[in-house]
């Protein structure tokens, strides 16, 4: 080769790498300063010996005049520089990177969210009571009747007890009926009043009603209250009610054509025609309640004390109005049921407020009066700019029969009445609702009756297995009773006999652990007082301690109050002898203990408004459910105390913590409770009153805390439980989960038979009726 061929070879390479030079670096200007560069360079740098190996292959030499063309400088900067693979793929590793990261961020974010609000918790697990076993005599019929006293109840049991039983030993297989079925008679309530004058139901006073009907002794085996009892009140524990005997009066179990219901045509319907022997059907189409009520009360009039607005302004150690029970006069009371303006009444309702007329207002000759006080949740009507609006809607909200016995009211009404209570949102309920109110309708219903001394407050959905007067009769007497010593304890408690023992036993067992407290240091726990990562008010909780009863009236602290009407006690508690409050008519009667919820987590707790809470919450107690009775003198306290002090509690917290207040006599009855399962009474005892003391409230550990409500699932008096709408289905004679029905009655003991007991609640009973009795009543 040539001199000439050589040089047109570098030539060549030299023009090769300069096209590649400018690929790899897009700048004009930067590529002229390297070929600048370059040239200066190669005679610098030019060299002729080999740094590795051969030169003189082919492959050697042209490398050689690569490097001699391409200085050290340039090749490094075009070794070095990333493809556009790198670059995207870098790109791409680093918005994984963050994404994740705030995916994280996120994700941590949302965690704690969900535990400040409760979210996503693990399932808990079941309830230790539901692995108790169900109790099967409560479905006993009135071909097993034993006499009570012969009777082995299959519940209380002790723990031992408690287990699952085998087959052959299972207490709940059906008894072997009786051949005859035993008559059933009228239901005896007492001595009757000589001067009650007859009421009946037509102006001719010619129709009466059949009276309720029961059946001597119980179902073998029936098992006996848990909770409360039939001794302690003086109701009748003998005697045994099914539905014919109890509802047959007021239109069940016979055609719609002779003015009954259609419904219960079906089952085992063996001596149910003995209601109607002496009185026939009773064509309810034709009834008047209101005219019949009226006429009841114009008869008896002279039996009653006159209306008074005057009430007595400090009755320090008098019994309440002692002076006008001396004349030998009657209180009478109202009957307040709670409806609203589109409440739609079913047969089964009809039943219920039937009973409660009859049997509390004219079989006591006017002592009582039925009304209704009815929700008008429509605010916009002028109902009290126009009379007939209010008469328009008065009679679609009530039933033809109980015309005209309603007084209409509207959350609005409330709060120009009770504007003095600022309205607030408590768990987005407004102040003056229906919900945290019920009582200011109430309170304002007494405020302008004040002919009515007390007035009972009743529910749609609770009911009553026995006769309404002898219970609510026998209630009201063991209230007057009671004395006022250690009586906010015992009402604190759950009363139940087989672990507390007599009446006596249980007060003298509230006694010493109000006056030294339940805990000791023998407890398993008391090592935790000295445990630093122990939340103080847990070790406040454990702290042996006695309690102060409440001597009088417990008023808020730094509050001024209204005392004019406050009742103080005669002496000082330790000179009293059980004396102070016998025969004194309570001023609250209610059903449910009266806890303290300071401690708890029941969740209205904290619904107070227009106190002094610098140091904390006022002093409060609380009944669950408000059935009960509310004196007249108790509204009208309410009344002023939320219009004029602008005070205001939630509805069941509120009553019980004016009487704390005003030391007003407040009564908790124990009537009787029953449960579906095999609970160990001492478990039971220790859950029920889990509270501070051995109360039922008081403490995180309450009973009626949120967490632990549960428990009351499997009673028949609680406005949750779902043993209660079970068993009263049952006893109609429908079928429950597949249980009961017509053919298990007809083959087996018959009709179930149960002992006076209040189920609460009972909402929406679907009554199966007689085909051909509902055609005819639709033609």
């Amino acid at each position: 080769m040539n001199s000439a061929d050589s040089d047109d070879s570098l030539h060549d390479l030299e023009k090769r790498h300069s096209i590649d030079s400018d690929y790899e670096y897009s700048s004009a200007s930067s590529r002229n300063s390297m070929h600048s560069d370059t040239r200066i360079l190669s005679s610098q740098y030019e060299t002729h010996q080999p740094i590795l190996g051969d030169c003189s292959s082919p492959r050697h030499a042209r490398s050689r005049q690569t490097r001699i063309r391409f200085p050290l400088s340039r090749q490094t900067l075009c070794v070095c520089t990333p493809k556009k693979f790198t670059r995207y793929f870098a790109i791409i590793i680093f918005s994984v990177l963050i994404i994740f990261i705030l995916t994280l961020f996120k994700l941590s974010g949302d965690s704690a969210r969900s535990v400040s609000l409760g979210l996503n918790k693990p399932k808990a697990p079941p309830p230790p009571w539901t692995k108790f076993p169900f109790l099967k005599r409560y479905h006993g019929g009135i071909r097993s009747l034993v006499n009570v006293k012969d009777n082995v109840p299959e519940y209380p049991s002790r723990l031992d007890d408690a287990l699952p039983k085998s087959e052959s030993e299972d207490s709940g297989k059906q008894e072997q009926p009786q051949d005859a079925l035993p008559p059933s008679v009228p239901f005896d309530y007492g001595a009757k009043d000589a001067s009650i004058v007859e009421c009946y139901l037509d102006a001719e006073k010619k129709t009466k009603l059949p009276d309720v009907r029961v059946y001597s002794g119980i179902p073998k085996g029936m098992p006996d209250a848990v909770m409360g009892s039939h001794d302690v009140l003086g109701l009748n524990r003998d005697v045994c009610f099914e539905r014919f005997g109890r509802l047959g009066p007021y239109g069940f179990g016979y055609e719609k054509k002779k003015g009954g219901s259609g419904a219960g045509m079906e089952g085992h319907k063996e001596g149910a025609d003995d209601v109607w022997s002496e009185t026939g059907h009773i064509d309810f189409r034709k009834v008047n309640w209101r005219t019949a009520q009226e006429t009841c009360l114009t008869s008896n009039g002279k039996r009653f004390r006159k209306a008074t607005d005057s009430r007595p302004k400090n009755h320090l150690n008098q019994k309440r109005d002692k002076a006008a029970a001396d004349d030998g006069l009657l209180p009478r009371q109202a009957i307040i049921i709670r409806t609203w303006t589109d409440y739609e009444y079913d047969d089964e309702d009809l039943f219920y407020l039937r009973s409660l007329v009859w049997e509390l207002s004219l079989k006591t000759g006017g002592q009582y009066e039925v009304h209704f006080l009815i929700h008008v949740k429509d605010g916009d009507l002028p109902i009290w700019a126009d009379e007939e609006v209010y008469a328009k809607v008065l009679k679609e909200s009530l039933p033809a029969e109980f015309a005209g016995m309603g007084t209409l009211w509207s959350e609005k009404q409330m709060e120009m009445i009770y504007n003095s209570v600022p309205e607030n949102q408590f768990r987005d309920l407004p102040l003056h609702g229906v919900y945290r109110s019920l009582h200011m309708p109430l309170a304002w219903f007494s405020h302008n009756h004040p002919e009515f001394e007390n007035v009972w407050h009743f529910e749609m959905d609770m009911r009553y297995t026995g006769q309404y007067h002898h219970f609510i009769s026998q209630v009201e007497q063991w209230a007057t009773k009671q004395p006022r010593k250690g009586l906010w304890e015992r009402n604190a408690r759950f009363y139940v006999p087989a672990e507390h023992g007599s009446w006596e036993d249980f007060s003298h067992m509230v006694r010493v652990q109000t006056e030294h407290g339940t805990n000791s240091k023998a407890n398993m726990f008391s090592g935790l007082l000295n445990d630093p990562s122990v939340p103080s008010s847990v070790k406040e909780e454990m702290t042996i301690k006695a309690e102060k009863a409440v001597w009088g009236p417990e008023p808020p602290y730094l509050d001024k109050m209204d005392n004019s009407t406050d009742i103080f006690p005669p002496r000082p508690m330790s000179q009293d002898k059980s004396e102070w409050g016998v025969g004194e008519e309570a001023d609250l009667i209610v059903f449910n203990p009266l806890f303290d919820p300071q401690g708890t987590n029941w969740l209205l707790s904290e619904d107070t408004t227009g106190y002094n809470k610098t140091y904390g919450p006022p002093p409060r107690r609380t009944a669950v459910t408000t059935f009960g009775r509310y004196s007249h003198r108790l509204l009208s306290q309410m009344h002023r105390d939320m219009a004029t002090f602008g005070r205001h509690m939630f509805s069941e917290m509120f009553p019980a913590t004016t009487a704390l207040h005003h030391g007003y006599k407040a009564v908790y009855v124990p009537h009787p409770v029953y449960i579906d399962r095999n609970w160990p009474t001492d478990y039971l005892a220790a859950t029920f009153n889990g509270g501070r003391n051995g109360q039922s409230g008081g403490s995180r550990m309450s009973v009626f805390s949120e967490e632990n409500e549960h428990n009351f699932a499997g009673v028949t008096w609680y406005y949750n439980a779902g043993f209660a709408p079970n068993l009263w289905h049952r006893w109609l004679g429908y079928k429950v989960d597949n249980d009961g029905g017509e053919a298990e009655e007809v083959q087996g003991e018959g009709r179930m038979c149960l002992p006076a007991m209040l189920i609460h609640p009972v909402k929406q009973v679907d009554l199966i009726y007689q085909e051909n009795g509902a055609e005819e009543d639709g033609k």
